[in-house]
């Protein structure tokens, strides 16, 4: 009970408070999670836009989308016909508003819809899941040691878990030239060089969940009705700063660990198509506009 606890939330994570900590308001971004020891290639190409509008003095509501389009090659054969699982797609609708506290605080509450399947048949019920998160911020810029903090609450429906469940991020500037964020799906070092170059070291989450239409019965009787893949990713990059909110970035890394899991429809796995404890290439570059 509790290995499944650990890794419905570490799938939470994955999906869900992503969303709260990101800072994105345009991304364009291509993903590829190759590893050929295991039998399978996941690359992922992804869009996101959210526009900020202001409804008060200070405060503004969200809105916005993000969209994923991923590619599951199979290089091996699996005891069921696997055809359908080829592309996959997530889908999320964003509403977020914030809300101005105080000179030091504001909140900032998501709701989140999200279509997450392989949507051969069209949108079905149980491709629909939604995520709901709440917190409050914390940011001083212009401090000797300028610094963020992100505290608050996260629902996600793809965990099955009937409560929320806490998330926090912190991030500091204690040099002129250093800067780190402590938190979860990311934890990352950074160098900046200069304005326009920064190196960074990071460790991260990665993966999705999904589901899956046309249930695959297997040999044993049971039926894959979801597909998850959750990664931990170790990882340098280097980002070419074009503005203060504008960017290209690259990563490139190895897996820590990496699983990828067909589940019944309580969310138990049924069928693993790939575990890989080290070693799996990780790379992804794109451009980026950030609030911060």
């Amino acid at each position: 009970m509790i290995r499944r606890f650990g890794l419905l939330y570490l799938l939470l994570f994955i999906n869900g408070i992503s969303i709260a900590q990101s800072s994105e308001i345009f991304k364009v971004e291509y993903s590829s999670l190759p590893n050929s020891d295991s039998g399978t290639n996941t690359s992922r190409y992804r869009v996101l836009l959210n526009v900020p509008i202001k409804v008060g003095l200070e405060n503004y509501m969200v809105l916005g989308s993000d969209f994923s389009l991923i590619n599951f090659e199979s290089t091996k054969e699996y005891p069921f016909d696997d055809s359908e699982l080829n592309k996959l797609y997530i889908i999320d609708l964003n509403v977020g508003y914030i809300l101005k506290l105080n000179e030091e605080w504001r909140f900032v509450g998501i709701v989140t819809p999200r279509l997450a399947s392989n949507f051969v048949n069209g949108i079905e019920g149980e491709d629909f899941k939604l995520n709901l998160t709440a917190t409050i911020w914390k940011e001083k810029k212009d401090a000797d040691k300028p610094f963020r903090l992100i505290v608050g609450l996260t629902y996600n429906s793809t965990t099955g878990l009937p409560v929320p469940l806490p998330l926090i991020n912190y991030h500091k500037r204690f040099h002129r030239n250093w800067s780190y964020s402590l938190g979860i799906p990311r934890t990352d070092l950074r160098y900046h060089i200069s304005e326009k170059h920064t190196l960074q070291m990071a460790l991260f989450l990665d993966g999705y969940f999904v589901n899956v239409q046309n249930d695959i019965l297997l040999p044993d009787g049971e039926l894959g009705s979801s597909l998850s893949l959750s990664a931990v990713v170790s990882a340098i990059g280097y980002q070419y700063n074009i503005s203060k909110r504008m960017s290209f970035y690259g990563i490139f890394g190895y897996t820590l660990s990496q699983q990828g899991l067909l589940r019944n429809d309580k969310r138990e796995k049924v069928y693993i198509l790939n575990v890989d404890k080290s070693g799996g290439v990780y790379w992804k570059a794109g451009f980026k506009v950030s609030i911060f």
